[in-house]
């Protein structure tokens, strides 16, 4: 049974997915202007902030706040915050491309406690509570079986227009894609990570990553029986924005490919 405040973070998500879900469907009739359909999509992702932290701060007034686009505000409990991204996947919202989240996370003495991601174009909802396990529209979640990279589909992010370490990222493909059943690049980490809970894909890593990209699906995977790390050993990936995550199997060979550029 999920608890109180996992309830509150489910709540919010649909409440703000409605607006989403409504403007997604405008998009395509905005694809005529770029700067219209981005001004429209800015918009969007604000809107959905607004609804998120009403919702989740007029249940819980004493809890901090993270949010991607409002930034951080202290609460009156400094144990307990929200991380949240009201749009990941902006990019792919933008070209009407049905790939995008909402993804909440609820923050306990600098561990994630609670975690939401709702593909809403996909009516998928991904849960997760610490000890609890990771739950996809109700059913339970496990990590992939995989024990081979040779069998394995990896995902990751790959920097565009200036933002991240691209030299970096080519060389980890270059590395991985030879010995590996191939790479995606789907274009929100979230879902990124809900994927590797769901054994979708076997594995996942990124550098450069925001703590509300990855917040609640660092969770989610661990939730779901995988293991998340900092690319560096001993970073704490969601400090550092630089993390791996795989099924318990594979962590290691994985692990080895990636971290040999750093």
């Amino acid at each position: 049974m999920a608890s109180a405040n996992l309830n509150i973070m489910i709540k919010a998500a649909r409440k703000a997915a409605r607006g989403l879900v409504k403007d997604f469907r405008e998009v395509e009739n905005l694809q005529v202007s770029v700067k219209g359909a981005g001004d429209f999509v800015t918009r969007a992702d604000r809107e959905a902030e607004r609804v998120i932290k009403e919702e989740l701060m007029g249940a819980r007034p004493s809890y901090g706040w993270l949010g991607e686009e409002t930034g951080e505000t202290p609460g009156e409990d400094p144990t307990r915050r929200w991380i949240v991204d009201p749009l990941d996947g902006t990019t792919n919202f933008l070209h009407g491309l049905p790939h995008w989240a909402i993804s909440i996370a609820l923050e306990h003495k600098k561990e994630i406690v609670a975690a939401v991601i709702f593909d809403a174009a996909k009516d998928e909802m991904f849960i997760a509570e610490k000890g609890g396990g990771a739950f996809m529209n109700d059913q339970r979640l496990r990590v992939s079986g995989r024990t081979r990279l040779q069998e394995s589909l990896f995902a990751t992010g790959i920097p565009f227009s200036g933002h991240g370490p691209l030299p970096a990222a080519l060389q980890d493909l270059a590395q991985l894609m030879p010995v590996t059943a191939g790479v995606r690049r789907f274009g929100a980490a979230s879902l990124d990570l809900a994927y590797v809970a769901a054994g979708r894909v076997d594995g996942y890593w990124e550098r450069g990553v925001k703590s509300w990209d990855v917040a609640a699906g660092i969770l989610m995977v661990r939730e779901a029986g995988g293991f998340v790390h900092g690319i560096r050993e001993g970073d704490d990936p969601l400090e550092s924005g630089r993390l791996i995550a795989a099924n318990p199997t594979l962590m290691d060979p994985f692990a080895k490919i990636i971290r040999a550029r750093d």
